[in-house]
């Protein structure tokens, strides 16, 4: 009755807005925008192009959206417009969105010209917010986020129901996106506001700032001390949860990786608790059934057997909520967990331990790094909702297996009988745990020789009473080979559950030892650490640093013959590049008139 409900109520609702063709139509502003911030933008080197076009004033630059390498700056800003692309990002997980009509072995292709069209009309946020013209970045973005939240409001508002969820589908589906551009068009604000007054009063947005950061050289700062700071009494968060640390700053690329990872967590728990809601209508029309059955036919075998199919439809939609609940706390957690992971291993690379590595990733190609940092955000994204449904699925079992063997007996008066058998089998496992702990004992007291010295803290291996040890371990050999097969697959439940409850993280690898670079996400997890290690140390940035201020120190110290001429020559005047070189030449023959003789003729 439900589905039939917001079908006939969404035939009905026609918007007047289609999300795909203004998908399609945004690229026209975007790629305007994308030209006017590179008009706008600076290149770091005159070219040839200058001779030519002498307006452009080495102007016309390549613009970028975000520095995925070593970004501190508009960090929150950066992951909140991951966010307002979140939906897109979704359609792109499900590979919904065709935008052309091919074959089936041409999808792939397809599905990369139409993530390449998601990602152009998704370029503006990010590039407004990168621009180092701020004042035509915020205004630019300004006015695309606010078209597209005005879009998104309107087609919400018309048709706000949905035949797929239900009752308030466009709401619940799109209001993270929403709630995204809303900051987005405050922080456009903010920017705007910022750099006129800063343009207005001070005329600071021209300056060349340091590329080394606060945090890295409050890092070298600490290193280069002699005694360290006496640190306050920590608390038990600090202590037992995170510690803060104020000489290390995640880049941009794991902020945003970390939004937009529980905004997509969030749509897909949103989309399966719906798909779950269309299959509980489902499950009642076969209860309906079910009681007509029943009611037609007395017979105690169809009556018992009805009533067990209804208890496990119960149980197990009980049981799919609950753990609806348990998998997602599970996988916010990881994102979290990521997060401290990623500090600690770059804080070992910093201090050159490499130890915790595998030695197969002892030394990693230039390549497969580059490759790394590109793949890393998308690949932890998609692995994260493939791990929650994974995660999801092998609770909902062990929630299973709970109910089936403790509650419902419990429930049905056989809670004595399951005391019995409990006990039963855990009195069994302390046997054997017992007796493999005896064979330690053993061994330790009687196979074993003394202490070398009283002050050790084991025995040598060295063996003592060794016919009595070949008896031992001759008659014990029996009954290891029926202790094994319950060993064996013990092993196999532990890597079963293991590996699937680490399926979401890439920073640790579910493979065995030998067999790491078979794990194509814990490849890309090193070859991201490998290239931060590279771009960001603080270390290295530190050195550069200085190399460019004492660089730039003896540039302005220097005073030639050329200085006052070359001042004029560049900022008084624009001229081209040849012609200014032959002033110079011209310039030096004058005052060094023997010089002429070593010219190479043409």
């Amino acid at each position: 009755m439900g589905i039939k409900a917001w079908q006939s109520r969404n035939e009905t609702c026609t918007s007047s807005i289609d999300l795909k063709l203004i998908l399609h139509y945004s690229l026209l502003p975007s790629i305007a925008i994308i030209v006017v911030l590179s008009c706008l933008e600076k290149r770091a080197r005159r070219s040839l192009i200058d001779v030519k076009w002498p307006l452009l004033n080495g102007r016309c630059a390549i613009v970028i959206p975000l520095d995925f390498v070593g970004a501190f700056h508009n960090r929150w800003s950066l992951g909140f417009a991951f966010g307002a692309t979140a939906n897109k990002v979704m359609i792109l997980f499900s590979e919904g969105y065709f935008p052309l009509q091919v074959p089936e072995w041409a999808r792939a292709i397809v599905l990369l010209i139409g993530a390449m069209e998601v990602g152009l009309s998704s370029y503006p946020f990010f590039a407004c917010l990168s621009s180092h013209n701020q004042i035509a970045g915020a205004m630019l973005g300004f006015l695309y986020t606010g078209t597209w939240f005005a879009v998104i409001v309107v087609h919400s508002a018309q048709c706000p129901h949905g035949q797929i969820m239900g009752d308030y589908e466009k709401i619940i589906f799109y209001w993270p996106s929403l709630l995204c551009q809303v900051f987005l068009l405050g922080r456009f604000v903010h920017m705007f506001v910022t750099a006129s007054w800063l343009q207005a009063r001070l005329d600071l947005l021209n300056e060349k700032t340091s590329f080394m950061e606060g945090h890295q050289a409050q890092y070298i700062q600490q290193l280069l001390r002699k005694r360290p700071l006496q640190q306050a009494q920590k608390s038990w968060i600090p202590w037992k949860v995170y510690e803060w640390d104020p000489y290390f700053q995640f880049p941009s690329r794991m902020i945003s990786m970390a939004v937009l990872a529980i905004i997509c967590l969030y749509m897909f728990v949103v989309i399966e608790f719906y798909a779950y809601k269309l299959v509980s209508h489902v499950l009642e029309t076969l209860e309906l059934n079910f009681e007509m059955l029943i009611s037609s036919s007395n017979t105690s075998e169809v009556v018992a057997g009805v009533q067990n199919l209804k208890e496990f439809i119960d149980v197990t939609e009980g049981v799919w909520i609950f753990t609806i609940f348990t998998a997602c706390l599970t996988c916010v957690s990881y994102v979290l967990h990521i997060l401290a992971c990623y500090r600690k291993h770059m804080k070992r690379l910093w201090a050159g331990q490499k130890e915790f590595l595998p030695l197969v990733f002892g030394k990693l190609s230039s390549s497969q790094s580059v490759a790394a940092i590109a793949r890393y955000s998308g690949w932890q994204i998609a692995y994260m909702l493939w791990g929650y449904l994974i995660i999801h699925t092998v609770q909902c079992l062990f929630g299973m297996m709970f109910m089936y063997g403790f509650v419902l007996p419990i429930k049905s008066g056989q809670g004595i009988q399951l005391v019995k058998h409990l006990g039963t089998g855990i009195l069994t496992l302390a046997i054997v745990i017992g007796l493999m702990q005896l064979q330690i004992v053993i061994a330790t007291r009687f196979f074993l020789q003394q202490k070398i010295l009283p002050n050790d803290k084991e025995k040598p291996l060295a063996l003592d009473n060794r016919k009595v040890f070949h008896n031992f371990n001759y008659f014990l050999f029996f009954y290891n080979v029926m202790l094994g097969l319950s060993a064996c697959l013990f092993r196999l439940l532990c890597s079963v559950i293991v590996g699937a409850w680490l399926i979401a993280r890439i920073d640790r690898t579910i493979m065995p030892k030998g067999y790491e670079a078979a794990d194509m996400g814990f490849r890309t997890w090193i070859g991201m650490l490998f290239m931060d290690h590279c771009h960001t140390n603080p270390t290295l940035v530190c050195f550069c640093h200085l190399l460019v201020v004492k660089t730039r120190e003896r540039q302005q110290q220097r005073t030639t013959n050329y200085h006052h001429f070359s001042n004029v020559t560049i900022t008084d005047f624009r001229v081209s590049i040849k012609a200014r070189t032959r002033w110079l030449l011209l310039y030096t023959l004058l005052n060094n008139p023997n010089l002429s003789t070593f010219r190479k003729p043409k």
